[in-house]
């Protein structure tokens, strides 16, 4: 049969979208998933998503590492889905949709996509970093000179490190820019690798920047590789609330494979 599919990226962070309301994608053969996004032999992507049909939402979100397997939350792939829901009219400038980590609210304009992410209430210290789970659990670390480290490196001593070697982590590498702006590499579990952005670390720096003491604003600006995020929040006691997501989503190319 012949396969089609849409190619996201949010801020770099790219991906293969299926339409999958029919429910004719095998979700077990997760060979097949990660050869889809092998970069020279598939489509390449750093996760597939498949936009399914929800007995009282707009849709459901299901989201694959580029390993093949069923992951956490990915809040630039949420963005990316709301974008291609609207492409496909099953919503206009808004949507109430379900991921892995619960229900999402999002609002469109034009390219730009507000995604509503979790509430947090869990963070903890652990020496020089921060740890904490936005719909995907994140390492983050205050760090000189980002540019200069090797990611994959760095951040796989810490995500096969002895504290997370099971679960895995993704970790974040940051580096203030001013008090209401600051820099990020992420490695990431499933890719085993650097991304060029991840939407769930995006949220989870500016929340631990905040909680450190690093800044005092509760609209914080995230420089990642692939672009800028925008992060904003509410704090209420030990609660980050009201938690938004702010970025492009863009479509890259849409095709057919056979499958």
């Amino acid at each position: 049969m012949t396969l089609e599919f849409h190619k996201y990226h949010g801020t770099g962070n790219d991906f293969i979208i299926i339409d999958n309301r029919s429910e004719f994608f095998d979700k077990q053969n997760k060979i097949r998933i990660a050869e889809l996004c092998d970069r020279r032999f598939g489509i390449g992507a750093d996760g597939l998503i498949l936009l399914e049909n929800h007995n009282s939402l707009d849709f459901k979100m299901v989201y694959y590492n580029s390993d093949g397997n069923e992951s956490s939350m990915c809040g630039n792939g949420g963005r990316c889905i709301v974008h291609l829901a609207r492409e496909l009219e099953i919503i206009q400038d808004k949507a109430t949709f379900e991921a892995i980590d619960g229900v999402h609210k999002a609002f469109i304009d034009d390219q730009l996509i507000e995604l509503q992410m979790q509430n947090v209430i869990n963070i903890e210290q652990v020496n020089n970093a921060i740890i904490l789970n936005t719909g995907s659990p994140h390492y983050v670390q205050l760090s000189k000179d980002i540019s200069s480290l090797n990611i994959d490196v760095e951040g796989a001593k810490v995500r096969f490190g002895e504290s997370f070697k099971i679960e895995g982590i993704n970790v974040n590498f940051v580096e203030r820019i001013n008090d209401d702006s600051f820099a990020i590499r992420t490695y990431e579990r499933g890719v085993e690798g650097e991304t060029l952005s991840c939407g769930t670390g995006v949220t989870a720096v500016a929340l631990a920047m905040h909680y450190c003491g690093e800044t005092k604003k509760n609209v914080v600006n995230i420089k990642t590789e692939g672009g800028p995020l925008q992060v904003s929040f509410s704090k209420v006691e030990d609660e980050y609330n009201d938690v938004w997501l702010t970025g492009p989503a863009m479509l890259v190319f849409k095709g057919h494979m056979k499958w």
